[in-house]
């Protein structure tokens, strides 16, 4: 089969599209053909170089396609079926994860990452991994492209908003980046629980696209400063949460967006991961910084109905066909996409 491989850290220049050995699947697996994947800053990271990671290697965490092979432990499943795939791995037998806390087991993983992932023709993955598309009316019209824009980037802000933050309605609640797909996921979230959502950007087309996604306010980053903005939003109210996944260049923007009592929750550092702050600004007014690493996999499923249900939607960029890998990247890196960048095999 055809992927994208890399047999070495660097730019985008070292993807190659080539032939690579046809996955051999379990009697416990499901093979997929890969219809659609969705690109994500960890696939940039994972280029560049980080550790634990063996190479050659595949990228692609988000996948949607059909079933080609069911193993004959899986009595479920039928081949011709369209899915998407849960976007991570983990042990199932630990404490965590039996307790329904996938997400703290000491094996977790996003797919993609410390195995091989979905930039490939065929894929074959555990049946705890497959989620089939409903036959519905409200689903028939999901391609295969949106349904890759959707696993991470909203299981990761569900898990932001609701599992770490507790959103509720009338909530004040800052997104950074509403243009990445985190943040359009972000800003469909908290209008979905009656939050206001102030959301940032960097060009007036994508400030527009957060309005037409249900921001009530917007913020050009690279113009206005971030937190005088939001004090004359709120009328020196501030926010109750900041949904933070840029870091070094914004985290202090972000802390001085906050009331007393709020929360800053972050799930990463697009922009560099080191920060600093005065450590009394964070007690004086009891504020909490939550960390957030992808989500569960109950999660998973209940962001997953309100997808299907047409409540939440994907947003598209751009597609890709995979041999134009290098390209897509580019687009990434330059953060010239508004949601999710998608290669198709």
């Amino acid at each position: 089969m055809k992927a994208i491989h890399f047999h070495e850290f660097g730019g985008p220049e070292v993807l190659r599209y080539e032939d690579v050995p046809d996955p051999q699947p379990r009697k416990d697996q499901v093979l997929i053909k890969v219809k659609a994947c969705a690109l994500n800053h960890l696939d940039l990271f994972i280029r560049k170089g980080l550790p634990g990671v063996k190479l050659p290697h595949i990228n692609g965490s988000d996948v949607s396609g059909d079933i080609v092979e069911v193993g004959e432990y899986i009595t479920d499943l039928k081949p011709g079926q369209r899915v998407l795939l849960a976007p991570m791995t983990f042990c199932g037998i630990c404490p965590a994860c039996t307790s329904g806390r996938q997400n703290m087991c000491p094996q977790f993983s996003v797919l993609g990452y410390l195995h091989d992932g979905g930039n490939a023709e065929y894929m074959a993955v555990p049946r705890v991994s497959v989620l089939p598309i409903p036959e519905a009316a409200e689903t028939e019209s999901l391609t295969y492209d949106e349904a890759a824009a959707v696993p991470l980037v909203f299981l990761t802000a569900w898990h932001m908003l609701v599992g770490r933050c507790n959103i509720k309605p009338g909530d004040t609640v800052l997104v950074l980046g509403g243009g990445s797909g985190i943040g359009s996921a972000a800003i469909q979230v908290g209008k979905m629980f009656g939050a206001r959502v102030i959301a940032t950007a960097g060009d007036e087309r994508k400030l527009d696209q957060a309005r037409d996604l249900g921001a009530d306010h917007v913020i050009n980053h690279y113009q206005q400063k971030i937190s005088e903005e939001v004090k004359k939003i709120t009328n020196k109210g501030m926010c109750d949460i900041v949904f933070e996944h840029v870091g070094k260049a914004t985290w202090t923007e972000s802390m001085k967006s906050l009331k007393p009592g709020g929360s800053i929750v972050t799930c990463g550092a697009t922009t560099g991961f080191e920060a600093s702050f005065d450590i009394r600004f964070l007690f004086t007014r009891q504020l909490s910084f939550l960390g957030s690493f992808m989500g569960t996999m109950g999660e998973f499923h209940e962001v997953m109905k309100h997808i299907f249900s047409g409540k939440l939607k994907p947003v598209v960029d751009r597609s890709f066909p995979m041999r134009e890998a290098v390209a897509a990247h580019k687009r990434l890196e330059k953060s010239e996409q508004f949601g999710k960048v998608i290669l198709n095999p």
